[in-house]
Formats: structure tokens, C-alpha cells, sequence
């Protein structure tokens, strides 16, 4: 077998029960699955960024966040399961910016496991959305192919409005943005715990737009699953 990233070939088979059953093979090489930095240790409670033992139970983005009235409590938390590292900078950029879809396999066992972790079956899973002209011009939604890993269903509650890339603006700019997310028709969302689903957890101001249309529909918490805190 090849590894999805470098194309070496490699054996996946660890155990007997894999050889038996053919299940958990791993589509990457130990190499390369080793060079992504998982997330662990003491985390930002709101936002799950790695903190220094001395720190207070939130970093300082959140504690900013917490000091505005209108986003403070928009999000009950965010989860991911990958640091930015260069490494998955790079593998991000062949994922999502060059079009190679396949690649989110290489994160369906380590993106399901944190979501069973943090969240759980009574949780509605709805991914970010991209604008149709996003959507074209990139041939399809890193967040959709990353909600479509996990064992329960997705829904398509959120639409977007077209918008400069949000990797072009400053972080000042980006806290600026107006709201670029709407309801798509009237989705059953009174009194549901949603959780978002991105790709990457920058500034948050992604997940907490989206999320406060959710809220204003009547979700009663809503929380986001990222793959990359950068």
C-alpha cells in the first residue's frame, strides 16, 4: 500500500486483528503521520489552545472575547485536534487550496475520536458553508468533507454570502467583517446543541457568526470542531 501525502509504500497491518478484520489501517506512512502535532495538555477552556502550566484557564484571546457583550457567550467551546505546525500547513494547502479531496481520509480517525471525546451522538453536526462562488471556484467544502467523516448525519442549516477570503484579511479585519452567514430556509433548530464544523480555528470569528445565527433561530448551545487550531 502507499502512503495518501508522501506515495511511499509501506505495510499498515499493526496487528492480527487488523490482517483479520481489515479495519483501522492507517492510509498514511508512519513518516508522515508522525509530523502532525496533535493537540493535548492543559487547553484554553473556551477555544482548547495549548496552555503553559502558569496560565489562567483561558488565553488571552478568549478573555477578550469574554469582555464583549455581544460575543462573549456565542460559543460554549472549540475542540481541534491538530497544531499548525509547517507541516500541516502544507498538507492543508494541498488539501484544500490544490483540490486533492482524498486527502481527508488521512484525519478520519483522529477527527472522529476527538468528536466522541468533546461532543457526542446528542449533538447536530452542521459544517461551515462556503459561498457558491467559493464553493466553484474551489470544487468543494473542506468543512462538509471533514462533517462527512463522522458517523452521524450532517445538515446544511447555514448558507454564506460572498466575501474576500478570510486568510487575505488582518485580524482586526476579520474581527470587523460583517456577518456573512444565513439560515438555509427554516430548519428545525429550537432547542438543538449544534456543533459547528471548520477547517481551521484562527481569530473564531467564523464559528461565532455562524453561531449566532443559530442562536438567534433557537439553538439552545452551540459549539465548533475544528481540525487545525492555528
Amino acid at each position: 500500500m502507499n502512503c495518501l501525502l508522501c506515495h511511499s509504500p509501506y505495510n499498515p497491518i499493526a496487528s492480527w486483528r487488523q490482517l483479520l478484520f481489515l479495519e483501522d489501517l492507517d492510509v498514511l506512512c508512519p513518516r508522515c503521520r508522525g509530523s502532525f502535532k496533535l493537540i493535548d495538555g492543559r487547553l484554553c477552556e473556551m477555544c482548547g489552545r495549548p496552555l503553559e502550566e502558569a496560565k489562567p484557564s483561558l488565553c488571552a484571546d478568549c478573555l477578550r472575547w469574554q469582555e464583549d457583550e455581544q460575543w462573549g457567550r456565542v460559543l460554549v467551546k472549540n475542540r481541534s485536534v491538530y497544531i499548525y505546525n509547517d507541516w500541516m500547513k502544507d498538507v492543508v494547502a494541498l488539501w484544500k487550496f490544490r483540490g486533492d479531496y482524498v486527502i481527508v481520509e488521512a484525519f478520519r480517525r483522529p477527527f472522529s475520536q476527538a468528536f466522541r471525546r468533546h461532543f457526542g451522538r446528542d449533538w447536530h453536526i452542521v459544517p461551515i458553508p462556503l459561498s457558491p462562488e467559493r464553493l466553484y471556484e474551489r470544487g468543494f467544502n473542506q468543512a462538509e468533507a471533514l462533517a462527512r467523516l463522522l458517523p452521524f448525519p450532517c445538515f446544511p442549516w447555514l448558507s454564506r454570502k460572498h466575501s474576500e477570503k478570510q486568510s487575505k484579511k488582518s485580524r482586526r479585519e476579520r474581527l470587523e467583517t460583517d456577518n456573512p452567514f444565513f439560515l438555509s430556509g427554516h430548519p428545525p433548530i429550537d432547542g438543538k446543541r449544534i456543533v459547528l464544523i471548520d477547517d481551521i480555528y484562527t481569530t473564531g470569528i467564523t464559528v461565532r457568526h455562524a453561531a449566532l445565527v443559530l442562536l438567534e433561530a433557537g439553538a439552545a448551545e452551540v459549539g465548533a470542531l475544528t481540525l487545525v487550531r492555528a
